[in-house]
């Protein structure tokens, strides 16, 4: 983390920690989800998970409203939040500043990135991409950026060099993958599934798959108690298909986890393909979320 970086989530960290607490009982556990903004949201989307983990748990469950995944991370730093669901790349840097540990996982069903290709753009294997554009999704997406840019350094370009990146939103990189404005994009397979629903007139290409990207998780922050993170794992991991029907039973994003799968025995070390991701961007102490 760079000198200012690391000023500012200081100050921001000191500064909610001076915040008069909330009062929490001994046996609740605060939760937070980094991309539910609001209260009513989390409500909305969250509910029915937060109800049957407070029933197999016998804790009290009680939601925290973030803005950010930033200030999920600085709120987890002053203690005032205990669980968080994040992403896989979210998750590398709550590690990074907070020390947080998994709890368990969602592996997502056909969770992987694609360079996508028009079929008759003449362009047959990774290699041609260099020097031409192809775009990403938003910085720091593990699916739209962070996992398309490894791939294409898995197989032998340097995504920062070999290229011209841009990022774009997926509706713009369809139109402009449609129209040969771009070369490639980088992409998540449900975007594929929707590209080529909208776009049935163009036939396009995978120019290639990676492997499924980590999980989906959920972390404790280090001031959580083992006993406690165990008591929450062990819940989720006897009852796993109440669990997922609660999630599943969420409004709004939570549809994306159709078909996923619980996993409990998530490991630190899983994320490591995540680290080299973000060293492929030029990130290396993994402490800055991207994009921020």
């Amino acid at each position: 983390m760079n000198r200012r970086a690391a000023l500012g989530f200081a100050v921001a960290a000191s500064l909610i920690a001076a915040l008069p607490a909330f009062a929490q009982a001994p046996n609740e556990l605060r939760f937070a989800v980094t991309d539910v903004v609001g209260l009513e949201n989390l409500q909305r989307e969250w509910g029915p998970f937060q109800r049957a983990l407070e029933q197999r748990t016998g804790l009290k469950i009680s939601f925290f409203a973030v803005t950010n995944r930033t200030a999920a991370a600085e709120a987890m730093a002053a203690r005032r939040v205990d669980l968080v669901f994040t992403g896989p790349a979210e998750y590398v840097v709550f590690r990074a500043r907070t020390n947080a540990a998994p709890v368990v996982a969602i592996a997502r069903a056909e969770y992987y990135p694609l360079v996508v290709v028009r079929a008759d753009s003449g362009v047959r294997d990774v290699a041609d991409l260099k020097g031409k554009r192809v775009a990403f999704g938003s910085i720091g997406s593990t699916s739209r950026h962070l996992g398309p840019m490894q791939l294409l350094a898995d197989l032998g370009l340097n995504p920062r060099t070999d290229i011209q990146p841009t990022h774009v939103a997926a509706n713009v990189g369809f139109e402009g993958l449609r129209r040969g404005d771009i070369a490639a994009m980088g992409m998540n397979h449900t975007d594929f599934t929707r590209l080529i629903e909208r776009d049935q007139a163009t036939t396009y290409f995978v120019l290639a798959r990676g492997r499924d990207l980590p999980m989906d998780l959920i972390v404790a922050g280090s001031h959580v108690e083992a006993g406690i993170v165990e008591r929450v794992r062990k819940a989720i991991a006897d009852n796993q298909p109440e669990m997922m029907r609660a999630i599943l039973a969420g409004e709004g994003e939570n549809v994306k986890f159709t078909g996923m799968r619980w996993v409990p025995s998530v490991r630190d070390e899983d994320y490591n393909y995540v680290r080299r991701m973000y060293r492929t961007i030029g990130q290396t102490q993994f402490a800055d979320f991207v994009g921020n």
